[in-house]
């Protein structure tokens, strides 16, 4: 079979050994980091089988799809979201398969995050390289409160991560989520007024989804205090556009860290985020990291063996099946 594997930036997908699970097809790697057009994107894909597709890096809907007449299955790493026309996908037959997610490296960079920007490592850094000796004054976690809007996988690790600092956790989110905050030892904020006023740092844990796009605003970031944190490393979408950007020019918070953007990848070196003098940007970095590959394509590349073996799994839209000649 012809499997495409687009926007691998890092050129780093056969180095991996879950890789060598694909020996025998016909696969292509390919690591564009500009964005494509809608031409770009049919002409690289036009003799695939399948589509192994990183994350959320490339769009597919109907348009393109129409132009894929070869086009059997897309396996996804990771969760399918909504870069992806799934009932678009349906329609034409053409299976999606979803694999599994992991807190683990995610939660790992944004406490890596909070500490860099808490120290105010990368100045200090950047100065020391350049011939000065201390040239800032960072502060300590401890006894810092943590703010936690979003108390699932993420957000629990984070809340541990905290606990070890000796940080007091405060957590806003649904019912359930401030319940099982409370069940395990931690404060729910009484309101979200309380939650963005009485944190040091905010960590932004929540699923994108059309109830979370642009949830966060500008009266919420300004109630932040005026020496706290705004970190995100979940989706850019779920504050309001430019709002973090008017908040960090009004003083409240007085700093960010973010691992994500509203257009990725930024290669717009004058994106007013990247030169702020009290934010920390890191490129994506979250799930990026060697174990999680390992899983996330491991997962994607045995839902196509399993597939094309006529045994398919872990099917997003199993009405395709019929459609593809599979049973259901």
């Amino acid at each position: 079979m012809r499997i495409v594997i687009p926007d691998d930036y890092q050129d780093v997908i056969r180095t991996l050994d879950c890789y060598r699970r694909l020996a025998g097809h016909e696969v292509s790697v390919l690591h564009q980091v500009q964005p494509a057009t809608l031409d770009e994107l049919a002409t690289r894909f036009a003799e695939a089988d399948a589509l192994v597709l990183t994350r959320e890096r490339t769009r597919i809907d109907a348009a393109l799809l129409d132009r894929l007449p070869n086009l059997k299955l897309i396996s996804q790493t990771g969760k399918v979201s909504s870069h992806l026309d799934l009932d678009a996908c349906t329609a034409r037959g053409i299976v999606v398969t979803e694999g599994r997610g992991s807190p683990v490296a995610p939660a790992e960079l944004a406490w890596t995050l909070i500490l860099t920007a808490r120290r105010q490592l990368v100045p200090a850094i950047e100065a020391f390289q350049q011939g000065q000796w201390q040239v800032n004054l960072g502060q300590a976690v401890a006894g810092q409160t943590l703010g936690i809007w979003g108390y699932g996988k993420i957000g629990q690790r984070l809340a541990r991560y905290a606990q070890a600092f000796d940080m007091p956790v405060l957590v806003w989110g649904s019912d359930s989520s401030r319940a099982a905050a409370a069940a395990d030892g931690h404060r729910a904020a009484v309101s979200r007024e309380a939650f963005f006023a009485e944190a040091d740092i905010v960590s932004l844990n929540l699923r994108l989804s059309e109830q979370t796009r642009h949830g966060v605003g500008f009266d919420d970031l300004s109630r932040m205090k005026p020496d706290s944190l705004l970190v995100n490393v979940s989706r850019a979408e779920l504050i309001a556009p430019g709002a973090l950007l008017q908040a960090l020019d009004a003083g409240r918070p007085g700093y960010a860290a973010v691992d994500v953007y509203e257009q990725e990848p930024v290669l717009d070196r004058a994106d007013p985020l990247l030169h702020h003098p009290r934010v920390l940007c890191t490129p994506h970095l979250g799930y990026v990291e060697r174990n999680g590959y390992e899983l996330y394509f491991g997962d994607a590349f045995d839902n196509v063996l399993a597939f094309f073996a006529g045994e398919p799994k872990n099917v997003a839209n199993p009405d395709a099946l019929p459609v593809a000649g599979y049973p259901v």
